[in-house]
C-alpha cells in the first residue's frame, strides 16, 4: 500500500516539492557558508519525493547550532518551501482521495520551517514505543 501511496504522492505533489528543495539546495550551495544548508535541502528533497514509510525524528546529537541555523533557514528558505507545501496541501484537500496527501503536505510544511537537527528514518527501524 505504501508503494501506491508514494506513487500517487509523487505525481500529485512529490515531484514539485522535490524540485523546490533541489532548487533551494543549489542556491544555498553557491556560497561556502550555505553548503550545510544546501546538503540539508538535498536530504529533505529525497524525503519529500517518497515520504510514506519514513518519518522525521529529532536528532540526538543536535545542538544550539541547529537552532541558530533553523532561524537563518526560516527566513531565507523555510517560508518559501512551506508555502509550496501549504498550497499543494490545499489543492490536494479539494478531493476526498487527496485529503491524506494534503495532510502529509501540511506536515511537510512544518518540517520545512525548521528542518535542521532532525533525521529521516524508516518507520520499521523505530522502536515500537517511538512509532506512536
Amino acid at each position: 500500500m505504501r508503494i501506491v501511496g508514494n506513487l500517487l504522492w509523487f505525481v500529485l505533489h512529490g515531484l514539485w516539492a522535490f524540485l523546490a528543495y533541489v532548487f533551494i539546495g543549489f542556491l544555498w550551495c553557491l556560497t561556502i557558508v550555505g553548503i550545510p544548508f544546501g546538503l540539508a535541502s538535498f536530504r529533505l528533497a529525497t524525503f519529500v519525493i517518497w515520504p510514506f514509510g519514513r518519518t522525521v525524528v529529532h536528532s540526538p546529537t543536535r545542538g544550539a547550532a541547529s537552532g541558530v541555523g533553523n532561524l537563518l533557514w526560516f527566513f531565507l528558505a523555510g517560508l518559501w518551501i512551506a508555502f509550496v507545501h501549504v498550497v499543494g496541501g490545499l489543492l490536494l484537500c479539494l478531493t476526498i482521495i487527496g485529503i491524506p496527501f494534503g495532510v502529509q503536505a501540511f506536515k511537510l510544511a512544518g518540517l520545512a520551517i525548521a528542518p535542521l537537527g532532525r533525521q529521516i528514518v524508516r518507520i520499521r527501524d523505530l522502536p515500537a514505543a517511538a512509532a506512536v
